[in-house]
């Protein structure tokens, strides 16, 4: 068994990520297999929901920003294209954003679902012994007991990788309580090394807890990630919707102008220009629906990516 204690930092690191659903969907996958354990102390609970809002806005702005600074660029030197392009990503941009945000939804779930641990009297009262003795994470001039408290808990869980149970990882990208001062901060401080050994892992960031996972766990691991990639689809652009709006549009008008000449024979003339012009364009044997069922499937599709454009839920209007 392989078992995770990732630290709050790292999780909202991953959340921010663009490809975050490449860690958190394999995380949870193994998790549910039972070939991995993710702990959650209700510490990294906590300040994971208390943080969550001020990254979410974070990734918000910078998202916005981020495509302020491409539209300014377009205008200054862009092309005759650059307005039809700064229109779609418009639409697109609140899209993108919740997908972002997915991930910090995701985390949680996923933090909520595995296997609560929390301190007792012997972790308190390590970390009055680590305080005393200025030991990291308690070595600075700042509070840093919740990362003591967090580290005697990893100690507790790492003794079973000792007895050559399981594998442990800590994963953190909080350097200056974790990693050596003013060194490689892939490597404990020299107070922590000897939690460390070939069967307990200290990881930095995102980048080395994928890195490790993928050493420890191999193929499988590759695979998952791979999937993750495979099933996400990209996003339809404004031009896409705009065309699907237009083609159903053209279908039902054509379907309720043939039926209206059906009841009313004396009304062929009426719209036969724009008949003929959409069965140029689309072919007249493909315009009419085969039966009601699947003219009524074309209203729905019609109101719905009239929705994504902005109107009301079924708005039918020809």
């Amino acid at each position: 068994m392989l078992r995770l204690l990732i630290d709050t930092s790292v999780w909202l690191d991953i959340a921010k990520r663009r490809d975050g659903q490449r860690i958190i969907v394999p995380l949870r996958v193994l998790m549910h297999q039972k070939k991995l354990e993710i702990l959650a102390p209700s510490l990294i609970l906590d300040e994971f929901e208390r943080n969550r809002p001020r990254v979410e806005e974070s990734v918000s702005a910078s998202i916005r920003d981020r495509f302020k600074a491409i539209r300014q660029d377009l205008q200054e030197y862009g092309d005759s294209q650059g307005g039809e392009w700064i229109e779609e990503m418009e639409h697109l941009i609140p899209h993108v954003s919740s997908r972002s945000l997915q991930n910090f939804s995701e985390i949680s779930t996923l933090l909520q679902s595995a296997t609560q641990v929390e301190p007792d009297q012997s972790h308190f009262e390590a970390v009055v012994r680590r305080g005393l003795a200025k030991a990291a994470p308690l070595h600075l001039n700042k509070n840093s007991v919740a990362d003591a408290l967090l580290i005697e808990m990893y100690a507790t869980i790492a003794c079973t990788a000792v007895d050559g149970i399981d594998q442990c990882v800590f994963a953190t990208s909080n350097y200056q309580d974790f990693s050596v001062p003013n060194g490689d901060r892939r490597k404990p401080h020299p107070d922590l090394a000897p939690l460390f050994h070939d069967r307990s892992h200290y990881t930095y960031e995102v980048s080395g807890l994928v890195a490790l996972l993928t050493e420890l766990i191999g193929d499988e691991y590759a695979e998952l990630v791979e999937e993750v990639e495979f099933v996400q689809e990209g996003t339809r652009s404004l031009l896409e919707i705009m065309d699907a709006e237009e083609e159903y549009f053209d279908r039902i008008w054509y379907t309720r102008s043939i039926a209206r000449i059906a009841e009313e024979p004396d009304e062929q003339d009426a719209g036969k220009k724009g008949r003929e012009r959409l069965e140029e364009k689309y072919g007249a044997d493909n315009l009419l629906p085969e039966n009601d069922w699947e003219f009524g499937f074309w209203n729905g599709k019609l109101a719905a990516l009239r929705w994504v454009l902005g109107s009301e839920w079924d708005f039918l209007d020809l």
